[in-house]
């Protein structure tokens, strides 16, 4: 048998033979690296620092050759990470040389052989000063053992507060692991962006890189929520055709004008993140298309000479409004006052065409310089001592704060939290001067914002000439007056009545030193009482008294004896007498109760049973209550975007991604995070609430009962309405098996023609 194979050959036509000289010039790994090295010098040349070349080339140099042979898990060589956050620096924040070596070398110490000591003798003591206080925090703001890392993260901020550009390049370092996210396991994902989300995206903010925070923000989200993340994105891109003309319409009236009065400037349309959509629409409970301040208008003019930036940003908004009608409501002067993180801009919200509500915000090109790379570039337009802004004075609080941090790293993360919210409202002295302080403060944190005796010793507050107490809570506009008695000290309680952490710090502080002194007082008594029984101050008499006394901890034995709420007469007439030695033997063999049998029981079941954090748990109804159980906080039901925290006894604890319990622990426990996934739930039922609102109609109630129990066969477990000016509100528990029914079922509940609003009501159920 004979095959016949046809190959058909080809042409001059089909055959391009690829060029000697493009075969031998396919980039190596060396290429990529040198090329990346001549976008940052490219990069620090556009800039107006002094150049110093040679320094930077011998950092790079020493930096690559440092970390030689290692790849990121991405695939790339390690070196990559260090040269894209040095461009980072300098190109998104606006840092120097200095800045920039330390960016090349911030891996150095952490993943090599090298020391600091080795970076000190070849770079110098201020790069040697910021390499360390990056290699404190290189495995997140908390590793593994959290508490372990309080102390460092406290020296790091004390770093921060002499040197913050410390801190400017954890941002930038932070803000590429995020663009480079996708290629870690999903639970370190879920770790990184919920870290971020607590802290850096907060921290960015507050030191004015506005830009960064928002790319922060837009990526976590991304990555803890990426269905939803697609959806809005795919939203805005149908609607971008249409945003586009409508903006051309709104600009080019502004574009005629501004030119018209010889001004400079340049026209940027800002569109809404991903993230602040999806936050409008979760804290409104609205839909997508019900967002309407996505597109805000941008002006950035060059201010005249002769005229101060502030006349002149009024100047605008007077021809702005000549062309569209201002809210009246919606003026937000930050040139006046501007924010604590040095934020200044003038908004003011118009009606465009077509009755559309467009925020336009009026800034000069150093107003831009700062909102865009925040704290740098506030430094740069220093003149003297006296420009002293919000940020220098949240620097010194900071400083005041870590002079008595809490000893726990979470508590102390919550306290430094409460400095990064920039929400903030401006009151007045009784002289008529006026003072930043945070929203939601009260009398009592004023008076500590002021000084602190003036907080310890105050005894009440006068708000518009009108006597308050301590807790009364401040807006923005009003005149404090302190009113204070020598006789006056700080109370517990006090910690209750205070919202800002400088005023937390300096109680805590305070109250921290007196604990101390009962603490030494009451030992005094311990050491004492045991004396007189002629016994040592030793270990097993300790214990055998804790006991007596049920108390778990020394130090809240030696408190309670020292404000005499002990009756230490109990330690000779009842804690030694003989006929309680055997008691004593058996605390001594186990302090904390139970047989060693039960312990070592314990023991070899918590091993057991030990979960496997490298893989997804599978959430069925069988394993409920048993490997897994729900959180309290956010009660999540089958369908939700979850996670898995696993506690001390192994037990699977779920929460809802976007859950705030559940982002303090990705930050503080991320080893502990894994993913969770949910098998089909049909079997179990959980109780949700639903309010819905509308209007107060005759047979309104039957409808919706109709709906819920007839069209989806759902059990009310109670409900409650009531109504007002012929507006009703209602809340109806009712037992469902996932996310799915409950949608379904508000999807056909808003379909009725009285019902203004469906929502499920994010809380506990007792």
């Amino acid at each position: 048998m004979i095959f016949l194979i046809f190959v058909k050959l080809p042409t001059c036509n089909d055959y391009q033979p690829m060029p000697l000289t493009q075969i031998e010039e396919l980039p190596t790994e060396d290429d990529l690296i040198q090329k990346e090295f001549e976008a940052l010098l490219y990069d620090y040349s556009k800039t107006n620092h002094r150049q110093k070349i040679e320094l930077i080339t011998k950092a790079f140099n020493f930096a690559k050759a440092a970390h030689k042979g290692i790849k990121r898990r991405s695939g790339e060589p390690y070196i990559m990470h260090p040269l894209a956050v040095a461009r980072i620096a300098v190109k998104e924040i606006g840092l120097g040389s200095t800045s920039i070596c330390s960016s090349l070398l911030h891996d150095v110490v952490e993943d090599t052989d090298f020391s600091i000591e080795d970076i000190e003798n070849l770079f110098g003591a201020k790069i040697a000063q910021i390499v360390d206080g990056l290699t404190k925090i290189s495995g997140g703001v908390f590793a593994e053992k959290a508490s372990e890392q309080a102390e460092n993260f406290r020296k790091l901020l004390i770093t921060m507060s002499e040197d913050v550009r410390v801190i400017l390049i954890k941002i930038s370092d932070r803000l590429h692991n995020m663009r480079t996210l996708g290629s870690m396991p999903i639970a370190k994902q879920y770790k990184i962006a919920g870290e971020t989300q607590y802290i850096y995206a907060p921290l960015a903010h507050r030191l004015g890189l506005f830009r960064i925070k928002t790319e922060l923000e837009n990526l976590s989200f991304k990555f803890e929520h990426p269905e939803t993340f697609e959806l809005i994105e795919s939203k805005l891109a149908v609607d971008e055709e249409s945003r586009n003309l409508f903006y051309k319409e709104f600009s080019e009236p502004i574009d005629k004008k501004l030119t018209k009065m010889g001004y400079e400037f340049k026209l940027r349309a800002r569109i809404k993140s991903v993230y602040s959509i999806w936050r409008k629409m979760s804290t409104r409970n609205i839909p997508f298309e019900e967002v309407y301040d996505i597109l805000a208008e941008r002006i950035i003019f060059k201010p005249r000479e002769g005229m101060s930036e502030k006349d002149q940003c009024w100047m605008l908004y007077s021809a702005i409004t000549e062309l569209y009608r201002p809210h009246p409501e919606r003026i937000r002067d930050w040139v006046s006052t501007p924010k604590a993180n040095g934020y200044e801009a003038l908004h003011v919200t118009v009606m465009g065409q077509g009755g559309r509500w467009v925020e336009v915000q009026i800034r000069s090109e150093r107003m831009n310089d700062i909102a865009e790379k925040g704290l740098a570039a506030h430094w740069k337009y220093k003149t003297g001592v006296a420009d002293e802004s919000e940020l220098d004075k949240w620097l010194k609080t900071l400083k005041e704060m870590l002079e008595h941090p809490e000893p726990n790293a979470i508590d102390f993360m919550d306290t430094f939290k409460l400095t990064l919210f920039a929400s903030e409202i401006f009151v007045f002295t009784p002289k008529g001067e006026i003072l930043t302080i945070a929203q939601g403060a009260t009398a009592l944190d004023f008076a500590y914002s002021v000084h602190t005796d003036l907080g310890n010793h105050c005894i009440g507050a006068k708000v518009n000439h009108k006597l308050v107490p301590l807790s009364y809570r401040l807006n923005s506009g009003d005149q404090v007056e302190i009113l204070t008695t020598k006789k006056q000290t700080p109370q517990l309680e006090w910690l209750d009545y205070v919202t800002t952490a400088r005023a937390k710090a300096k109680l805590k502080a305070l109250f921290k030193k007196e604990e101390k002194m009962f603490v030494s007082e009451g030992q005094k008594s311990i050491e004492k009482a045991l004396i007189e029984c002629g016994l040592q101050f030793s270990n097993e008499n300790l214990v055998r008294i804790l006991n007596h006394y049920n108390i778990t901890q020394r130090n809240e034995l030696f408190l309670q004896a020292g404000k005499n709420l002990l009756n230490l007469d109990d330690i000779s007439k009842i804690v030694f007498k003989a006929k309680n030695r055997n008691v004593f033997v058996k605390y001594l063999k186990n302090p904390f109760g139970g047989s060693s049998d039960s312990n070592k029981q314990h023991e070899s079941v918590s091993i057991d049973s030990k979960i496997d954090r490298k893989k997804p748990i599978k959430l069925t109804e069988e394993n409920a209550g048993k490997t897994y159980k729900f959180a309290d906080c956010c009660h999540p039901i089958p369908g939700d975007n979850v996670l898995g925290y696993v506690d001390e006894t192994e037990t699977v604890i779920i929460h809802k991604r976007q859950c705030e319990v559940a982002d303090k622990l990705k930050s503080s426990f991320g080893e502990r995070i894994i993913t969770a996934d949910w098998a089909t739930h049909k079997v179990l039922s959980y109780i949700e609430i639903l309010e819905i609102k509308g209007i107060d109609k005759k047979g309104i109630l039957i409808q919706i009962l109709k709906v819920i129990t007839e069209a989806f066969g759902v059990n009310i477990y109670k409900m409650n309405i009531e109504t007002d000016a012929g507006i009703f509100v209602g809340q109806f528990h009712i037992y469902v098996h996932d996310t799915e029914e409950i949608n379904n079922l508000c999807r056909d509940i808003i379909k009725i023609k009285e019902v203004n609003s469906v929502r499920r009501v994010q809380e506990k159920i007792s």
